[in-house]
């Protein structure tokens, strides 16, 4: 079968291995759809694992299955989730699943950039779920990034009629617009400095578009009636982002730290500000299997909608393009490679 090989974003090689063979416990899935997600192409996470497979935004159909397996039958089509966790740590019994070890450490083989995955037992049982019929292949790409904007928005403690900044808009930033909206958020703000994704912000639901070069205190102010926003997203990892959410976040407010900086690096923040202002500052990783069960129901329902935010199909032999393309982050949104 064929692979896309990552040795770094400007050498991802189109190359063969064998189709996975499976165990009684496990399945294999032929890969409908593959989308490549912002942390793929961040090389400074990715590059000290290569050479791999990446690719964890999949949907697919179970072409085989082994004989143990009672859940799920051939032809199946399905969504398989990377990561899965124990259920029984301390982190899941106290819903923090994305924290578990397990979590961290599971996957399925090779991954999702190939014509074909082998999907462990614990994926199978924890991480593998029906794809309602309602949902296309590409629309499902999008229950894995979805699931961590549900999971962060659930942390962050968001209520409805409540104002919010989303600093940048690149596809979690346009998933976070798209379901805040949905949510009844007061009013959506968003930054970013690409002016194609500024575009998206507004036509996806953002109430005020801004350039991060502007004055973003003052729109803010001007537009909601003189208050700074109750929560702002950090859907970038510059530094700048994070500093600005604390200039930009309303007294008693909530900043989420969505997206993460690289390893290393120091910001230097006025922690009175923060005690003085009484903001509460949270993260989130990843999303749980809960997450992903909401995720599915938001599609399949068509609270929001997701197939405007495909602007590339690539087959995978063209699948260093579409590395180029995700980390050049100019006039694209979701890139998806169909094996």
């Amino acid at each position: 079968m064929k692979v896309a090989m990552y040795y770094n974003n400007n050498d991802v090689r189109i190359e063969e291995m064998p189709v996975p063979d499976i165990g009684e416990e496990e399945i294999l899935v032929k890969v409908k759809a593959s989308g490549i997600c912002g942390s793929d192409v961040m090389e400074w996470y990715r590059i000290k694992k290569a050479p791999l497979v990446l690719g964890h935004e999949i949907t697919g159909e179970i072409v085989k299955i082994g004989n143990k397996v009672k859940d799920f039958v051939e032809g199946d089509r399905v969504f398989v989730s990377h990561h899965v966790p124990c259920d029984e740590c301390k982190f899941c019994l106290n819903d923090q699943h994305t924290l578990c070890n397990t979590l961290r450490s599971t996957n399925f083989y090779p991954g999702g950039f190939s014509e074909y995955i082998r999907v462990p037992k614990i994926n199978v049982e924890k991480g593998t779920f029906l794809l309602p019929n309602e949902i296309s292949y590409e629309e499902g790409v999008f229950i894995e990034p979805l699931a961590c904007v549900v999971r962060g928005l659930r942390i962050a403690g968001f209520e409805r009629k409540k104002s919010v900044l989303i600093i940048g808009s690149g596809i979690t930033g346009l998933l976070h617009i798209k379901l805040l909206k949905a949510m009844k958020a007061k009013r959506i703000f968003a930054v970013d400095i690409n002016e194609y994704r500024m575009k998206k912000a507004r036509e996806f639901g953002a109430d005020l578009v801004m350039h991060a070069e502007d004055d973003i205190i003052k729109k803010i102010r001007d537009e909601n009636n003189g208050y700074l926003a109750d929560m702002v997203v950090t859907c970038t990892g510059s530094p700048s982002a994070v500093l600005q959410a604390v200039d930009a976040v309303e007294k008693g407010g909530m900043i989420l730290l969505f997206a993460p900086t690289q390893p290393g690096i120091k910001i230097p923040i006025h922690i009175f500000e923060l005690w003085n202002k009484g903001v509460t500052v949270t993260s989130t990783y990843a999303g749980s299997p809960k997450d992903i069960k909401e995720a599915i129901e938001i599609l399949k329902s068509r609270k929001i909608r997701v197939d405007d935010m495909i602007t590339h199909r690539l087959p995978i032999e063209k699948a260093q393009l579409g590395f180029q393309i995700v980390a050049k982050a100019e006039n694209s949104i979701k890139v998806i490679i169909e094996p």
